[in-house]
């Protein structure tokens, strides 16, 4: 098969994913990029009709991928994206089975996240600056921290998304899906400093809740910026990296808690499986605790 003759069906299959499932342009780059990729495969192995296509062609795929160097986690995401792809062609009558269905991609042997503890944390935030970008800058890492934010959903805030009365921000996550969320005492009054500092940025009218000093909305590669910058200033010896407020929420918020649902729904994870690395992590604190703790556990000097 040649890439022209997968083009138009993979066209009709990405149109579909941008207005029926309204999907990002991100995630769209990432299927015609994957599906490209399969497209060029089946042409090296000569496959002229989409119903010549069957499970094995789809494992010498994954092998062909693996001895590029691909690892396991993106065999996983391009196996999802075949697999989807041959979805949409069975829906639409013109494959009378998916070739991809039955085919396993790899395991992936799962990191636990990097987390700051509860010390670091609070030395990072402990921001004593008065001029305009600190006090910016502190407003985000509060909201972040309060709010296990993802930074896409962060950069998307408008003035209309937070309520400082209710202590409340409304985010649109993946999938265009909404959520609403309490916001931190320390959060609200940073967000309430920079609300009053924010115009000394404004050069016209602008939506955004975070922005630049020419006045436009913040980008999300300048907020990854600015925090690697503060880590280093606070003394955090360490890569800090917005996700990793994230994380550190989530991991703060079911030490305390233990309330996996919960920290499910403020995350915004569709699976709880997503959200149950967080119990390695409060295991892993715990058996610290243990090690340190137990005279059985301790080791002699």
């Amino acid at each position: 098969m040649s890439k022209a003759l997968l083009a138009t069906p993979l066209q009709d299959f990405l149109a579909k994913l941008r207005y029926e499932r309204q999907l990002s342009p991100h995630t769209l780059q990432a299927y015609q990029r994957d599906l490209d990729c399969f497209a060029e495969f089946l042409s090296s192995q000569s496959v002229t009709e989409l119903k010549q296509i069957d499970e094995q062609h789809i494992r010498n795929f994954l092998a062909w991928r693996h001895r590029q160097g691909i690892q396991s986690k993106s065999l996983q995401r391009q196996l999802a994206a075949v697999r989807s792809f041959f979805n949409f062609l069975l829906s639409e009558g013109k494959l009378a089975y998916n070739p991809a269905k039955g085919v396993q991609a790899p395991k992936v042997a799962r990191k636990l996240p990097v987390t700051l503890d509860v010390d670091q944390t609070g030395q990072l935030l402990e921001i004593k600056s008065d001029a305009p970008l600190a006090i910016r800058d502190k407003a985000i890492l509060e909201l972040f921290y309060s709010s296990g934010l993802r930074l896409s959903e962060l950069v998307n805030l408008d003035l209309s998304d937070i309520d400082l009365h209710d202590a409340v921000v409304n985010v649109t996550g993946k999938g265009s899906k909404e959520r609403r969320l309490p916001v931190g005492r320390k959060a609200i009054s940073a967000i309430q400093t920079w609300l009053a500092t924010r115009s000394h940025f404004l050069k016209q009218e602008q939506n955004a809740l975070f922005i630049s000093q020419r006045g436009a909305r913040l980008s999300a590669r300048s907020i990854q910026k600015r925090m690697r910058d503060w880590a280093i200033k606070q003394g955090i010896d360490i890569n800090v990296h917005p996700h990793m407020l994230r994380h550190s929420f989530a991991s703060h918020m079911l030490e305390s808690s233990g309330d996996l649902r919960a920290v499910q729904e403020l995350l915004g994870h569709a699976d709880i499986s997503t959200t149950q690395i967080y119990t390695h992590l409060d295991f892993q604190h715990l058996a610290k605790v243990y090690d340190a703790a137990h005279p059985r556990a301790r080791k002699k000097p």
